[in-house]
């Protein structure tokens, strides 16, 4: 029997290091829709800075977060960013952090990252990295594999979650465009 799943499907990643803590929501409304990525992440050091941001290939972190492996990279590819053709399935790009140490981070995920089935991300890992991603555009030979974004500051894995919408649309607040029409349905259902 050939059977698709079709109630949505939520994950959560919480980093609790001593430089970086918060957690990471992932929501994804069916097998063929894409996955909507919301957090607020509170940096030990506060000022403005960018941080490499992936999912890696393993949710070991027996040896910190350092057993997560490399980067998501199913298709073996070189790095890039997250919306380069030629990257990594878990390339995310980087994140900002504000002057008070604070990054609030909404994306929509590329096609082909799920959590559904056998390349579900679920069971894997989020890993902040400590410097800012140069995409895979630098010169050296460690930009085509983490794009040079240094050590790794804060991880997590990620674990499947209730897909309560009350919780995600307080999660996501109003910052979150792709998760506008839940949190829209859910208040008109609430007023009916």
């Amino acid at each position: 029997m050939n059977f698709i799943q079709k109630e949505p499907r939520c994950a959560v990643a919480t980093i609790s290091s001593g430089a970086v803590t918060g957690n990471v929501w992932f929501y994804q409304a069916g097998p063929a829709s894409f996955i909507s990525l919301f957090s607020v992440l509170v940096f030990s050091n506060t000022g403005c800075s960018r941080h490499g941001f992936h999912i890696h290939e393993f949710g070991d972190l027996t040896i910190g977060c350092i057993s997560a492996g490399s980067h998501y990279n199913p298709c073996r590819k070189t790095h890039g960013g997250i919306d380069t053709k030629i990257r990594h399935a878990g390339d995310l790009g980087n994140i900002d952090v504000d002057h008070q140490g604070r990054s609030k981070i909404c994306l929509t995920l590329p096609f082909g990252l799920t959590l559904y089935g056998g390349r579900s991300i679920i069971g894997r890992s989020i890993i902040v990295h400590e410097r800012v991603d140069d995409l895979g555009k630098g010169s050296s030979p460690e930009s085509k594999t983490t794009g040079n974004s240094g050590g790794r500051i804060g991880c997590a894995v990620i674990g499947i979650a209730k897909c309560d919408p009350k919780v995600l649309c307080q999660q996501a607040g109003n910052s979150c465009s792709s998760l506008r029409a839940l949190c829209e349905q859910r208040e008109s259902e609430n007023c009916a």
